[in-house]
């Protein structure tokens, strides 16, 4: 009962006043404890609005991106989805709620096994390689950051499909960001700062100083 609470509260006073506020999205949120899906050391962190790290390296978006990404996404029942950076299923256990096609891929062991732990299907391979044998995809939706965007991954998007995701920018800052995929190319907007670390094979190249 008291995770309860708490994910009323977090839908109530992190989510709603700050544009999330889909009702489907809001419905499936509330379906999915995010407590399971967190270390067992941080579940008392499971609602706060806060990014949580579920594997060195790998970090759990805070609730409000991962609503904002999912609402500005909009999902529909037919849309394919490709879920990348599953780690331990959290936002793909959500979009099963929005979506009857779901594919989350992702390449951490203990991670596969943690969303498997969760009942949610993962295949297993590198993030930035995507899932091409269930392509093309209506959403991509990227549960992290990305730094730059694999030409493999946008090449797996259906024409005019769309992407979501949290965007470097060459300041170095972290913007949620939905948009479309055209020719390869993704043109998006982004709605919202946030502080993220880049996915595996989602970041810049080391630039060398002579």
């Amino acid at each position: 009962m008291m995770f309860e609470t708490m994910r009323e509260a977090m839908v109530e006073s992190q989510l709603r006043p700050t544009g999330v506020n889909d009702p489907v999205v809001l419905a499936a949120i509330r379906a999915v404890p995010r407590e399971r899906f967190v270390p067992p050391a941080r579940t008392g962190l499971a609602y706060a609005d806060t990014a949580i790290e579920i594997a060195p390296g790998r970090w759990l978006l805070e609730p409000l991106v991962t609503g904002l990404l999912l609402t500005h996404a909009r999902i529909m029942p037919s849309d394919r989805v490709l879920v990348v950076g599953a780690g331990t299923g959290y936002a793909a256990a959500i979009i099963r709620h929005l979506s009857r096609h779901v594919t989350a891929v992702e390449e951490n062991s203990g991670l596969v096994a943690a969303a498997q732990a969760n009942g949610v299907d993962v295949v297993t391979g590198p993030l930035a390689d995507g899932w091409a044998a269930r392509a093309p995809y209506d959403l991509i939706f990227i549960d992290g950051a990305a730094a730059v965007l694999p030409s493999a991954l946008l090449a797996q998007s259906a024409d005019d499909g769309r992407l979501a995701a949290v965007i470097i920018g060459d300041d170095g800052v972290g913007r949620a960001t939905v948009g479309r995929v055209a020719g390869g190319h993704f043109a998006g907007t982004g709605f919202f700062d946030t502080g993220a670390v880049a996915l595996p094979g989602f970041g810049r190249a080391p630039k060398f100083i002579f």
